[in-house]
């Protein structure tokens, strides 16, 4: 369940710079995601607090914000035309690598 509860905290750690981005975008909707973005950050916070009661703090953290990076990357990749460059691909892997490897050795 603490794994769970984890994942979950990192995709919604992807909501705060989304609807960042979002409020930029679309300046008539931007206190909408805005509010948008602080109850991402509330509740992935939240469920962070909760899963580092039984994963540990530092493996907890890193797998928050490498799926919040690289869910991050991704949907800049495929909504907002951001570069994806093989060296840029090549690092969001590592950092995915990275996250698999501390749910592995955990």
């Amino acid at each position: 369940m603490p794994w769970i509860l984890l994942v979950c905290a990192g995709l919604l750690e992807i909501g705060w710079p989304l609807g960042f981005k979002l409020a930029g975008v679309h300046e008539k909707h931007f206190y909408l995601f805005i509010a948008l973005s602080i109850v991402s950050m509330g509740c992935s916070g939240y469920l962070l607090y909760l899963a580092q009661k039984s994963i540990p703090i530092g493996t907890a953290y890193v797998v928050w914000t490498g799926i919040g990076a690289v869910g991050t990357v991704l949907l800049g990749i495929l909504f907002f035309h951001d570069s994806a460059s093989v060296l840029r691909l090549l690092f969001v892997t590592l950092i995915l690598a990275g996250v698999v490897g501390l749910k592995l050795v955990h």
